[in-house]
Parts: C-alpha cells; structure tokens; sequence
C-alpha cells in the first residue's frame, strides 16, 4: 500500500516537473521575441542568436533535448524512490527476524506466519516461504527458502532496470539528435546558392552539439546509480538469506536430533530370539 502511493506521488511529481520545465522554458522565447523585434539591427544580434541563459540552450536541443529532460526527471524520480526503498530497515526489519526465530523455537508456527503477514517486506516474503514447507522437512524448507529469495532479488532487480534503460537511451537520443543536426546543418548548404559561410552551419551543428551534451549528462549519472543500487541490492540480499537461515536454525537442529535419535534406535542389534526347548 505504501509503495503504491509513493510510486503514485513520485508520478505525479515527475509530470508536475516536466510541465513546469516545459512552461519556463517557453518563457525566455516569448519575452526574446518581443524584445528583440524592434532591435533587430542592434549589434548584440550580430552574434547569430546566441542563447543568453540556460534555458536558451536547453531549448536549442529541440524537441529531442525535450526528450532528455524528460528522461532526467525520471531518473532523479527513480533515484529518490530506490534511496527510499532499498534499505535495510524497509527489505529486512530489525524485530522481524528474532520474533519469528523465538515463535518458531517456541513451535507456534501459526503466529509465525501471522508475524510475517503483518509486515509484508523482503524478508516476510521468504520467510512466509519457509513456514509453509514446515511440514514437508528441513530440505523443503531450504528449497523454499532458496526460490523465493530468487524471486525477490529478481523484482529488485527489474526494479533498478529502469535506470541502466534510462542510462542506454539517453546517448541514443543524443545521437538522433547530433544527426539531426548535421542533416539540417548539410541542409543548409545544399539550399545555399552561393559560397556557404560559418553562420549558415552554426545552428544545425549547435543542436548536434547540445542533444550529445545533454544525452551524457543523463546516461552518466544514470549508469552509476544503477551500478550503486545493484551492489546495495546484492548485499542487502545476501543479508536477508542469512537472516532466513538463522530464523529457521531451531528447525534444522530439531530435525538433525530427531534423526540423529531414529538412527541410534535402529543401529541397536537385535534381541536373540528364545531358545526352544529350554536347557
């Protein structure tokens, strides 16, 4: 339920963003319009229409570049949720583990497994798994125990994908956006009907430039979060499967003992049978 909602809020800061960052941005291109109509024959337009802000050369990449920011806003989103999320206290509480060991130990199984529902985590997940194979032996346990850490480690795997996805488009959209450039850069030489000068190619490879600038930008950062919350995963999984063994370590030496005590009751040898006859 909290997961939920939090995903719901994160997606409904990230559109929030993306319109407030596509409203701002237009804002510098209406007041320069408005402004530098009756300055056309100044001499700061000599330099071609150079952006004079930020938000000038984030709107220089164009529709592309937009397509970038967009990707930014997402990954911030995606770190925030995982920083909160990927965490020992939240995958594994730290009363969950002894209080089911201390139920288990004590044979109140159903408990147990009411414990585990009522703080559904990582952990829960695999120890619920566990408790329903009570029944069937220490191996079923274990094997349980085994597939649904698994099964977990593989949606918190999934989970971080998004971030290596949003690492592996961002430099692609920056390429479409460097040839796009270049075509509208060529463009222009191909319409010129005399000698082509620098100004005619500044715009087009101006554009090349800042969507391969901007797809960096967000593929870098992106790729080294993925690569932080990979580690943290393997290490947060690791501790949640020894935390499930040691849970279930009563059980194991139970089993061990009740078979240890059948084997010593049936390497006995036999009793002699009775002597016919008597003397």
């Amino acid at each position: 339920m909290h997961g939920t909602t939090l995903r719901i809020v994160l997606l409904v800061g990230v559109l929030c963003a993306a319109l407030t960052l596509a409203v701002t941005a237009q804002e510098p291109g209406g007041s320069a319009t408005s402004t530098d109509t009756p300055a056309k024959s100044a001499p700061a337009d000599a330099s071609g229409g150079a952006p004079e802000s930020f938000w000038d050369i984030l709107r220089a990449g164009g529709l592309v570049g937009f397509f970038i920011i967009l990707l930014s806003i997402g990954a911030v989103a995606l770190v925030i949720e995982h920083v909160m999320t990927i965490r020992a206290p939240v995958l594994m509480p730290p009363d969950l583990a002894p209080q089911v060991r201390q139920m288990l130990a004590a044979g109140q199984v159903a408990q147990a497994a009411g414990r585990c529902q009522q703080d559904p985590c990582f952990l829960s997940y695999v120890l619920q798994a566990g408790i329903a194979e009570i029944d069937g032996g220490w191996s079923a346990v274990e094997k349980a125990l085994e597939d649904t850490t698994a099964e977990q480690s593989a949606r918190l795997f999934r989970k971080i994908e998004y971030l290596s996805v949003i690492g592996n488009i961002a430099p692609m959209l920056g390429l479409l956006g460097t040839v796009t450039g270049m075509i509208f850069a060529f463009r222009e030489v191909a319409d010129a009907q005399g000698p082509t000068k620098a100004a005619d190619l500044a715009q087009g490879i101006y554009l090349a430039l800042v969507t391969t600038v901007e797809g960096l930008i967000v593929a870098i950062p992106s790729l080294a979060a993925f690569a932080v919350f990979r580690n943290r995963v393997d290490q947060l999984v690791a501790e949640a499967a020894y935390a499930a063994q040691h849970v279930f370590t009563p059980l194991k030496r139970y089993r061990r003992r009740g078979q240890g005590q059948g084997q010593s009751q049936g390497s006995r040898p036999p009793q002699p049978p009775p002597v016919e006859g008597g003397g």
